[in-house]
């Protein structure tokens, strides 16, 4: 895929995002292609969750690292999968399993990496290895996301 045409690719994913702040937990897409995807987050220190979590020492929760290797190892690729049109407006997901292993916290202001390869994605299901790393390329978590993508289209 030229890099003109990847650019194009990655835009049009974001904005088919169904998420907005302070629930979208995707700041850039670097590759995309058949196989797999991988993207970026920024977990800023003002965000709502780490107000009490813990108390005097913030880390991400376990459920917000999952969330962003789903929106990103999950969601951007189940869209870019889809093809036709791009994956329309009303893209209807759930988040149908996931095991997660969790080994390193991550911190308010780290920026975070996920890698996804696809496992298969057949019918509208898309089953995924995802892994996270942070800045110095440490694994923080790692696990199999699955995920139903429906559309009007396709009930």
């Amino acid at each position: 895929m030229n890099e003109s045409i990847r650019k194009m690719d990655t835009r049009l994913i974001l904005d088919k995002l169904p998420y907005e702040p302070p629930f979208l937990f995707v700041d850039g897409l670097d590759r995309v292609d058949e196989m797999g995807i991988e993207g970026s987050f920024t977990f800023r220190e003002d965000m709502g969750f780490y107000k009490g979590h813990f108390k005097d020492y913030p880390i991400t929760p376990g459920v917000i690292l999952t969330e962003c290797c789903a929106q990103i190892g999950l969601v951007c690729l189940g869209i870019f999968l889809m093809k036709e049109d791009k994956a329309p407006q009303n893209l209807k997901i759930g988040l149908s399993s996931s095991e997660m292993e969790f080994y390193k916290p991550v911190f308010p202001g780290e920026r975070v990496t996920v890698t996804s390869k696809k496992i298969y994605f057949r019918f509208n299901k898309l089953k995924c290895e995802v892994r996270m790393h942070n800045a110095n390329g440490e694994l923080v978590c790692k696990g199999i996301l699955a995920g139903m993508i429906k559309t009007e289209s396709n009930g």
